[in-house]
């Protein structure tokens, strides 16, 4: 396990839960927006991996927060992408957490092996812009197909989960927009959230923006309600 990073407590991340955040640095996607480029670029993933915290550091931390945290978050990076995240989480759910994944649904493998065995139970896909225009958006390491398989295991599971897309002016149009509710069109949940310009993979989205809370709610309305069950927005941190 690569374990870059631990946010101690938060109650926002893990719905209804208080819980922490363990970060895993390595990701399969390059998405232009993102602002931890530190845990995804391997060149910068080497510059500080001395600096990253060892399994059973993350194990103790957890015994110490016994009674005190409902769950653990695991996001990234891409989790996903480490082979060892099922015996990772494995010593987490001894302890009693329950246990989150943040993924951006390009291991339907992984993560249908985490639902079969019981070792999530929650799980937020990042839905990241419409099928046709992932490749542009987030590398060549994508597959179309793994993407509508991780969605349709997801929403064919019995855990709780949600659907959500930061979205960006200058990145997802209407017509993208539309592709995406049809992507994920039955799901229980989907959350828009909020694009926060600063710090970013590529310099150039730095300089994008955001839409505005009316916009946004006028996209849910508009686009994702008729399609998906719940819909909300978020803001970012």
């Amino acid at each position: 396990m690569l374990i870059s990073a631990i946010q101690k407590f938060t109650m926002i991340d893990f719905p209804e839960k208080i819980a922490c955040i363990i970060f895993t640095a390595g990701c399969n996607f390059r998405c232009g927006y993102c602002h931890n480029p530190e845990f995804v670029l391997p060149e910068r993933i080497k510059k500080i991996k001395k600096s990253f915290i060892p399994i059973e550091a993350a194990y103790n931390f957890l015994k110490k927060r016994k009674g005190l945290l409902d769950g653990v978050v695991i996001s990234g990076g891409e989790p996903t992408v480490l082979y060892d995240l099922p015996e990772f989480i494995e010593g987490i759910k001894k302890m009693g957490f329950l246990v989150k994944l943040d993924t951006n649904g390009n291991n339907p493998s992984m993560l249908k092996q985490l639902i079969e065995k019981k070792l999530i139970d929650y799980v937020a896909m990042d839905v990241k812009t419409s099928e046709g225009h992932y490749k542009k958006l987030v590398g060549e390491k994508v597959k179309r197909a793994y993407i509508k398989e991780s969605i349709n295991i997801i929403k064919t599971s019995n855990i709780p989960y949600e659907f959500r897309s930061t979205i960006i002016k200058q990145v997802h149009t209407k017509k993208i927009l539309k592709n995406m509710a049809h992507l994920v069109s039955g799901a229980k949940k989907y959350v828009l959230q909020e694009f926060r310009p600063g710090e970013t993979l590529d310099p150039v989205y730095g300089e994008y923006t955001g839409f505005s809370r009316k916009e946004m709610e006028d996209i849910a309305k508009d686009i994702f309600i008729p399609i998906v069950e719940n819909v909300s927005i978020r803001s970012q941190k």
